[in-house]
């Protein structure tokens, strides 16, 4: 993706000098963007960053001082009956115990000591602590100046980063400090009350919050009567296409062990997404900035493929596959056959992809292919990490206890096959010559996408999704079908990326029927997601996990279509070679694998932490990362197929390249916002792992009433 400094290109080219005339025929925009220039940009952001820093800072440091001048009145206003309604029904019953007990110890002090029951323990004073807090003609013409000015200013901004860390842990801990003390304030007054009010009360809130209706409160105990026929009562109904559910049971424990191997799947995952991103984002400046250095190890040639494998084999691999390592034995209902091995992957994954981004920054690389850059020593690691994962999957789902092999587990262990295959395929050598070479590239590259992560993909949105809507999936003989019609026509068509190239003429019709072949398992799987909903639809509205899994459903139908109607010779005569197929992978990949992806992530490590991510900041990823993604893709169709129109017509080639500038710019704007949303959604599994608690008013004071018994 292109980043920021398409923009930045954007600008200077309007407040720039205007030439003096166009030229009557072609044109081509461009922009040098110099070290000054870049500097000056690069300036004015940490700026912008640390203008916005300073204004969070104020408004904290605002709600701290509130806080405090609020804290005392806030207590003194409070009634007992309102804080007696914070507490939970096992803590009445503790509270009662203790005052009970505490009535019968006073009986028997008072028969042996007599009037020395009435020196009762008087409430412990406390103060709360203040903080405070103070706060504090140029030449732009010089490089070494600006560059001073940014070096200065980089620890600058990281300082303020820091302070306002700083003041949010200390706000945190003063409100944590001031809760406690108000816990000890009411445990000391329950203690010492001895008014038989307080028991009323603590009993009457016990009682209403134990209320339970009976079964049959609401709908009776009679036999339905339907006199006007308004009623459909059906009783012992087959349906002869949709296979027998199963009932809901209570979901089972999960294994501390196995948690922390899914977690650290997810988080080097996320480390990968954030790495493989902000690459693309580098790229993207050196589009307009090809001089900004000269280190071959940054060069743009070298760093695309580390942009895309990031993405490929760290990002969404890395992600399925420790999602799998739930999935497969949660529905197999036995444990994971062995978590030692699930280690072992992990560490070969993330070892291949960090070798093999050293060895594309060097310059040692396969030579050819895309998506498979990585020299084969290194790729052979993957590969050993595969069938790790794979062994470890058969030997689960072959301890199963059910004797129905569930429809996730067809698809994961399918994808992990295909991709050994298709990996093996790809990297022997035999037929890596001319023509071969080139058939082999296609059936790879589409096969990874295909039989890899979209197979995969949607074995985890079969157990994921029916979870999240707490309903069977809709039919569990489309997903068969689905599944089936896949493998029959996808893996024939990889060849459709080189029509009217020297390949025989069959071969790309092959191709090309296989495509339209690929209708039968994606309207299949569409609308077994959608029929799933049915009946939902208003849980959307309370959700943040259905919102993911409801767009990733709809990309599956018009990304899956749109490559059905590219491989059409009269639409591939348009769209080939254009920045069309730019866009269709993006839709792809990023709006079907990555918010599949990101609501199942969503769904399960709440299930593992124990704590959930702020939901606005949920919202904020979806958002961000969806009409990012729609800027970039909806543009760069729209402009490529008037490019490729302009070709057909024997229109100069740098005719097209000038008439994309806009759509380009469209296209860095949305690729700038979905980079964005990738640290919310980083930031967001750091708060569903962080260690971080609010603290419990109800315990708190349990814990200080036995404090005092003590």
């Amino acid at each position: 993706m292109i980043a920021f400094a398409n923009i930045s290109w954007y600008l200077f080219s309007i407040a720039g000098p205007m030439t003096s005339e166009l030229p009557s025929k072609s044109a081509v925009f461009h922009y040098h963007m110099d070290l000054q220039d870049f500097m000056l940009w690069t300036l004015f952001f940490i700026f912008l960053t640390l203008l916005l820093l300073v204004v969070l800072l104020v408004e904290r440091i605002r709600e701290l001082s509130g806080f405090l001048l609020r804290d005392k009145q806030k207590k003194h206003n409070q009634s007992f009956s309102d804080q007696v309604k914070r507490l939970n029904g096992q803590q009445i019953a503790k509270i009662l115990r203790f005052k009970r007990n505490q009535h019968t110890l006073k009986v028997l002090f008072m028969g042996l000591l007599g009037l020395s029951s009435l020196l009762l323990p008087q409430p412990l004073m406390a103060a709360n602590s203040l903080l405070q807090a103070a706060s504090p003609s140029v030449s732009w013409g010089k490089a070494g100046f600006i560059i001073t000015l940014v070096l200065l200013l980089i620890p600058t901004l990281l300082a303020v980063i820091l302070l306002f860390v700083k003041i949010n842990k200390g706000i945190r801990r003063l409100h944590m400090g001031a809760q406690k003390e108000e816990a000890k304030q009411i445990a000391q007054e329950i203690v010492a009350n001895e008014d038989p009010a307080l028991e009323a009360t603590l009993l009457a809130r016990q009682e209403a919050l134990t209320y339970r209706l009976a079964p049959d409160s609401l709908s009776g105990n009679h036999l339905a009567n339907d006199p006007k026929g308004l009623l459909a009562l059906q009783e012992g109904v087959e349906i002869p296409i949709v296979s027998r559910k199963k009932k809901a049971v209570p979901r089972p424990y999960v294994e501390p062990a196995l948690g922390k191997l899914v977690l650290w799947y997810l988080m080097t995952a996320c480390f990968w997404l954030l790495f493989g991103t902000t690459i693309g984002e580098y790229v993207g400046i050196k589009f307009v900035a090809p001089d900004l250095e000269h280190l071959s190890w940054l060069s743009f040639g070298r760093l695309r493929p580390v942009h895309t494998n990031a993405i490929f084999w760290g990002w969404a691999s890395l992600a399925m596959i420790g999602l799998g390592y739930y999935v497969v034995p949660r529905v197999s209902n036995v444990p994971l056959f062995s978590i030692r091995w699930g280690w072992y992957a992990l560490l070969l994954i993330n070892l291949t992809v960090l070798l093999g981004t050293i060895a594309l920054m060097a310059g040692i690389n396969n030579g050819g292919g895309e998506y498979r850059e990585y020299i084969w020593p290194i790729m052979l690691l993957f590969g050993i990490g595969l069938l790790l994962t794979l062994i470890n999957f058969y030997k689960t789902i072959g301890r199963r206890t059910t004797r129905e092999i569930y429809i996730s587990n067809w698809y994961i262990v399918s994808a992990i096959i295909f991709t050994i295959v298709i990996s093996i395929v790809a990297y022997v050598p035999f037929w890596q010559h001319g023509l071969g070479e080139t058939i082999i590239q296609g059936y790879y590259m589409h096969q990874g996408v295909g039989m890899w992560f979209m197979l995969f993909t949607l074995g985890l949105v079969y157990y994921f999704l029916p979870q999240q809507l707490n309903k069977p999936i809709y039919s569990y003989s489309l997903g068969i079908l689905a599944f089936w019609t896949q493998i029959l026509f996808y893996t024939l068509i990889g060849s459709h990326h080189f029509v009217f190239s020297a390949i025989p003429w069959w071969l790309q019709t092959v191709a090309i029927v296989g495509s339209a072949g690929m209708a039968i398992p994606v309207i299949a799987g569409t609308t077994n997601f959608l029929m799933t909903f049915k009946g939902a639809w208003y849980k959307l509205a309370d959700s943040y996990i259905l919102p993911f899994f409801l767009v990733g459903t709809i990309f599956y139908f018009t990304g899956s279509m749109q490559g059905t109607a590219e491989a059409f010779r009269e639409t591939n005569l348009i769209w080939h070679f254009t920045d069309f197929t730019v866009a269709h992978s993006h839709l792809t990949m990023y709006g079907i694998i990555s918010f599949f992806l990101w609501a199942c992530i969503y769904a399960i490590v709440p299930r593992l932490s124990g704590r959930e991510a702020p939901q606005i900041t949920i919202g904020a990823h979806f958002w961000l990362a969806l009409l990012g993604m729609m800027m970039y893709t909806i543009p760069l169709m729209y402009g490529s197929t008037l490019k490729g129109l302009m070709w057909m017509e024997g229109k100069p080639f740098i005719d097209g390249v000038a008439f994309m500038a806009p759509y380009w710019l469209w296209r860095a704007i949305g690729g700038s916002l979905m980079w964005i949303s990738h640290f919310f959604f980083a930031y967001n599994l750091y708060k569903m792992l962080s260690a971080t608690k609010e603290l419990d008013l109800g315990e708190e004071i349990i814990e200080q009433i036995e404090q005092v018994k003590s």
